[in-house]
């Protein structure tokens, strides 16, 4: 076992939000149109940005982890959500369609290799492309790890994490009946799936609102409500992909595969207290992978935005530049 954990440079700020250079909306198979971006320097070291989720879609401020005269970053929106169409859309939508697509971006931008940024389901995302096309990562850099195990959506959904938030886990469960508690996630689908919108959209809030009340170490006293279109596709993908298992083979997949890519360097970065991505999961992906090394950030919780953590990753892309 490995209980290493590695030490980097004095954190970096942050820099400025970098415009797009060129944007694009690329047809896929499946009657799905994606958002694609690229920022920084056209002649840089190309770095694809993995978003989470899923439908979390990209936003401008995920550009600025990376020197815009060194990088060449692409981001992109994964189906159904952001700016890619059909909006909310769960058809032809799976890990394996989402792996074709990073593969078409690289050939569509002709990208021998890349490295791949993501962070929690980006994370798993990034695992499972790397796994699948291990010649085309050159590094690998993942924040609050997620491997979409059962165990995972056990803690999150099960209410182990509503322990340590009883009011968030109360309004997270009141909006159903008692004798479907045990299932939230397939309670919670029926309702996403519902034929009419305004039911949609309630569910859609909470559940969206139940993970963002989670992801900071110091959430703020009041936060806005949530946009019903961005939440509409957060919450009916992100619960698709959960009523699926993530459309893995097995329950820990991406953990049994981790010799493909076994050689492939990579950095770890991880909040000491993030309750939807608890640390135990990042310090086994650190154990299995000889090439990782592991940061743990002791103030932060999960978000990307929480200064410890947007530090440290913009110190990493630093460092490999």
């Amino acid at each position: 076992m490995r209980n290493s954990e590695s030490q980097i440079g004095a954190y970096r700020p942050l820099y400025p939000v970098i415009q797009p250079y060129n944007y694009r909306m690329l047809s896929v198979p499946g009657d799905h149109v994606i958002y694609v971006e690229e920022c920084g320097n056209p002649d840089g070291i190309p770095v694809v940005v993995l978003h989470g989720g899923p439908g979390g879609g990209c936003s401008p401020g995920m550009r600025r982890f990376f020197h815009p005269e060194i990088y060449r970053v692409i981001l992109f929106d994964q189906r159904g959500c952001g700016r890619s169409k059909p909006h909310a859309s769960v058809e032809n939508n799976t890990t394996w369609d989402l792996v074709a697509d990073i593969e078409r971006i690289r050939e569509e931008l002709g990208i021998e290799k890349w490295i791949v940024f993501g962070g929690s389901w980006g994370a798993t995302l990034s695992l499972v492309y790397a796994q699948t096309h291990p010649s085309r990562v050159t590094n690998l850099v993942l924040r609050g790890i997620f491997l979409m195990t059962q165990a995972e959506l056990s803690w999150f959904y099960g209410g182990g994490a509503g322990r340590f938030f009883p009011r968030e886990w109360a309004r997270f469960a009141e909006l159903l009946p008692e004798d479907e508690h045990h299932d939230m996630i397939a309670a919670y689908a029926k309702r996403l799936e519902h034929g009419d919108e305004d039911t949609q959209i309630c569910f859609a809030r909470a559940w969206t609102q139940w993970e963002s009340a989670l992801a900071v170490l110091e959430p703020k006293p009041t936060r806005g409500s949530v946009p019903s279109s961005y939440a509409l596709a957060f919450a009916r993908i992100e619960n698709h992909y959960f009523s699926n298992a993530g459309f893995l083979r097995e329950d820990g997949q991406i953990l049994q595969d981790m010799q493909r890519i076994a050689h492939i360097p990579g950095t770890i970065v991880q909040g000491r207290y993030d309750m939807i991505c608890p640390p135990q999961t990042a310090f086994d992906l650190h154990d299995s992978w000889p090439a990782s090394r592991m940061v743990v950030v002791p103030d932060a919780g999960h978000a990307l935005s929480e200064s410890g953590i947007s530090s440290a990753l913009t110190t990493v892309m630093d460092e490999l530049s």
